[in-house]
């Protein structure tokens, strides 16, 4: 029997990303909403693809007969970017907590396997080397520093989820995405401001001619993944083969893929002399020193190190990510500049 999907926030980086393997590998049927339709432009029009133009908070009857119809439901829509974490922590609480209870709770009230996405942004501040979905400490920054509101609405989630599923009421996987990229992520073209999340934002520098400016020294260090990786891994917690995702958890990222944001922008930098229309560009740029406060305001708190675990992904999904940094950034350059 086909299977029905439901993804909210189809358009946005991970949907878009998603939507043609499902087409490819599978014989689902997909229905999906979001406020724009751009970056499945390669998708729209194939017959298995409902897509409906619209905002999902203001369409929850839209929501909620969609629940009923479809066999597994994907919530994508939230806000996933520091600075607006800090400048609209509220929006952040409504799109990432309060809209998602509500998606939840129907799939808890229809019998609907639900596939979360929750963040490594849930680890905080945990000093643990690397970071293991059963034992690591969940540990935020205070009150005034914003940035923890999206950090603690998807923990938020992740616990609810998990006492739902843990008695018997939910059929649930969540995945933990380690800052994945690729060329779909943002529009580097918006050089009005500093809101593009950071692979991006350099390349609109670099566009631009503008200076690369690392927070507080770039000394953060995270683990790049590809889009493709990611895709792979959420592929086999879809299908779920002999129920191996199952009330699982599971880090999906790159632990070989661990660079300073220093290292990041000297990799972008190198590599970006290999497009001939933006040598000029690339001449003149400088990676140059900002605080936090001055590129994200007051509101703003870092971590040092995010390092997956990634043993459960590797034992219940038979996965593994393939791709370096210098393949993942190749990718991204040659989308954008080429």
């Amino acid at each position: 029997m086909t299977k029905k999907i439901l993804i909210l926030g189809i358009n946005g980086f991970i949907g878009a990303s998603l939507v043609p393997q499902i087409l490819s590998q599978t014989d689902w049927e997909i229905y999906g909403m979001d406020l724009q339709e751009h970056k499945l432009k390669s998708s729209l029009g194939h017959a298995r693809l409902h897509f409906t133009l619209g905002d999902v908070i203001q369409n929850p009857d839209w929501v909620e007969e969609h629940i009923k119809k479809c066999d597994i439901v994907l919530p994508l829509v939230a806000v996933a970017n520091p600075a607006i974490y800090v400048t609209d922590p509220l929006r952040v609480f409504e799109l990432d907590f309060v809209s998602n209870l509500s998606v939840l709770r129907q799939c808890v009230q229809y019998g609907k396997r639900i596939i979360f996405p929750s963040t490594s942004e849930v680890y905080g501040m945990s000093k643990d080397a690397v970071f293991n979905e059963e034992t690591s400490e969940l540990t935020q920054g205070p009150i005034n520093k914003e940035r923890w509101i999206y950090s603690c609405s998807k923990q938020l989630m992740d616990r609810v989820i998990y006492g739902y599923g843990s008695r018997g009421q939910l059929a649930y996987t969540l995945f933990r995405p380690f800052n994945w990229i690729g060329p779909l992520q943002d529009d580097p073209h918006d050089k009005a401001s500093n809101t593009s999340r950071v692979v991006t934002q350099f390349v609109c520098n670099i566009i631009y001619g503008r200076d690369l400016q690392l927070v507080d020294g770039g000394e953060q260090k995270r683990c790049f993944t590809h889009i493709n990786d990611g895709i792979d891994a959420l592929m086999k917690i879809l299908i779920n083969k002999d129920n191996s995702a199952s009330s699982h958890i599971f880090n999906i990222g790159n632990p070989k893929n661990n660079f300073s944001i220093r290292e990041l922008a000297e990799k972008i930098l190198a590599l970006a002399h290999n497009y001939p229309k933006y040598r000029d560009n690339v001449a003149k740029i400088k990676i140059v020193d900002t605080s936090s406060g001055t590129y994200y305001g007051k509101g703003y708190q870092d971590l040092q190190n995010r390092v997956p675990s990634i043993e459960n992904a590797k034992k219940y999904l038979n996965w593994e990510p393939k791709y370096t940094l210098d393949e993942t950034l190749k990718d991204i350059l040659d989308y954008h500049l080429s």
